[in-house]
């Protein structure tokens, strides 16, 4: 998959161009994982199974989309996205922020997605008076929400590493080609978090960090999914190209129960 082509947003670049709103994940298609913010994981752990991946000397949250390096289960070959909740990352597309050398944050688009013309199709970068339109606002606020509660989520892992609530999580997912080991991510050390004094446990939950404990503990049930998801791409792909390759999404209406056993 090629790399972004992100470029800054500006009137003498992108004045006379439009953008499409994404309608397609197949941008996705290579992401195994992708960060989580704590705002997010309460609806994330009803469909997407969280883990957390070691980054700068501390720990961040990911939703866990395959079973190996450059396959996204949740990314249908047509576009479609097999799940009930999309990271907030990924909505994003084909925005993000960047920040300058003076720390200031500015806008970005990747001119590589195809989301990019200089047709009348699609929304404007600027209004007539050469100010944000309103929907690139949107955008720019939506993605300042992200990055403020990314900073939040940054801080209250801190703490979470602080007490030593954060384990090594050797995953093996049951697949229809065997047992699918998954290897380099962290779940929440339950045992550790039940033992916490008093004061520990304070400062753990005055940080937001016990609320994103609980949704990891709770997402676990989700694991299974990633089996079933694997089956239905391998059943996709052995199909004649005549029929297409369709991913069957039953599986969607198997998992509407939460199970608050087995969360060890």
């Amino acid at each position: 998959m090629p790399m972004p082509n992100f470029h800054v947003i500006s009137t003498e670049r992108h004045a006379s161009k439009r953008w499409q709103r994404i309608s397609s994940y197949a941008f996705a298609a290579h992401e195994a994982i992708v960060p989580l913010t704590a705002g997010e994981l309460p609806r994330a752990l009803l469909s997407l199974p969280i883990a957390f991946v070691e980054q700068n000397e501390t720990f961040v949250p990911v939703a866990v989309l395959g079973l190996a390096t450059g396959k996204n289960l949740f990314a249908a070959p047509d576009g479609r996205w097999a799940g009930k909740y999309i990271p907030a990352i990924l909505r994003s597309y084909p925005f993000c922020l960047a920040s300058r050398d003076d720390g200031q944050q500015v806008l970005c688009i990747d001119e590589d997605s195809g989301l990019l013309g200089d047709g009348s199709e699609g929304e404007p970068f600027f209004d007539d008076e050469g100010k944000p339109s309103p929907a690139i606002q949107g955008v720019l606020n939506f993605l300042t929400q992200i990055e403020n509660n990314r900073q939040i989520t940054v801080r209250a892992c801190t703490v979470l590493k602080k007490h030593h609530l954060i384990k090594a999580w050797p995953i093996t997912v049951k697949t229809g080609a065997g047992d699918q080991p998954i290897g380099g991510l962290f779940q929440i050390d339950e045992a550790i978090l039940n033992q916490l004094p008093a004061e520990a446990l304070h400062e753990v939950a005055k940080a937001g960090a016990l609320v994103i404990a609980y949704c990891q503990l709770l997402s676990m049930q989700q694991l299974p999914v990633l089996g079933e998801l694997a089956e239905a791409h391998a059943s996709a792909a052995a199909r004649i190209p005549s029929a297409g390759k369709e991913l069957t999404l039953d599986y969607l209406n198997k998992h509407e129960t939460l199970n608050f056993g087995g969360l060890g």
